[in-house]
């Protein structure tokens, strides 16, 4: 089934073109996963379309979202506060689809997608008003590092994961040069790593399967 395309309402009266992919399998596990791209594309990169489809195959309905910055055409991300605001917009959007209800709602995304997702889970007294309670937050390869290594200045990235009260999945490459899976061991102590060996931060689709897998067995858990 493809996906179905909708809008979020925006800030401004703007909207948030997001994709619903619907789970596919038999066996459908209740869960909805709003999900958020890295810096460098939206939603229609390869990696967020075949995770989207993939995950759907495993049960799991997902959501895609393109942030402000992409949807103008400009290749600097917004500042952390839009982002983080066009993520509760979609997620109270995503959570009003007649699909979606009765599901158990997680959100992630990959990179910087997956540290907002982290941000929204972190600040639960602003979560969107009316939408179910937040079941987990999935990772794909947070950037514990900023571009450039850990010596390059960076705004923290590290404190308000202390303030997630809910299952934290994240799915790091040991050759991951934004942190490896020990790494975010030793800054997430209460997060479950889901290390990928040989993959870096843009898992090839070889390792597809195993992470696929993973996050489905997470949510299925939780």
């Amino acid at each position: 089934m493809k996906p179905t395309s909708f809008d979020a309402t925006g800030a401004d009266g703007a909207t948030h073109p997001a994709r619903l992919y619907p789970a596919k399998s038999a066996t459908p596990r209740g869960a909805l996963l709003v999900l958020a791209h890295g810096a460098g594309a939206g939603q229609s990169h390869p990696f967020m379309v075949r995770y989207a489809e993939g995950l759907a195959e495993r049960g799991i309905d997902v959501v895609t979202f393109d942030f402000p910055y992409i949807r103008a055409g400009r290749r600097a991300p917004d500042r952390a506060p839009v982002l983080e605001d066009a993520f509760r917009r979609v997620v109270a959007a995503a959570a009003a689809l007649k699909e979606s209800r009765g599901r158990r709602l997680f959100i992630g995304g990959k990179s910087m997608g997956g540290r907002m997702a982290s941000h929204v889970a972190a600040a639960a007294d602003l979560w969107p008003e009316g939408v179910p309670p937040l079941a987990g937050v999935v990772v794909f390869g947070y950037p514990l590092n900023p571009p450039g290594g850990p010596s390059k200045r960076s705004p923290d990235r590290v404190s308000h994961l202390a303030r997630i009260v809910v299952p934290l999945l994240v799915v790091q490459g040991t050759r991951d040069t934004f942190g490896g899976p020990d790494a975010i061991r030793e800054a997430m102590p209460h997060a479950t790593v889901h290390a990928v060996a040989g993959a870096d931060h843009s898992p090839a689709a070889k390792f597809d399967q195993d992470v696929l897998d993973g996050v489905a067995a997470f949510v299925s858990g939780t």
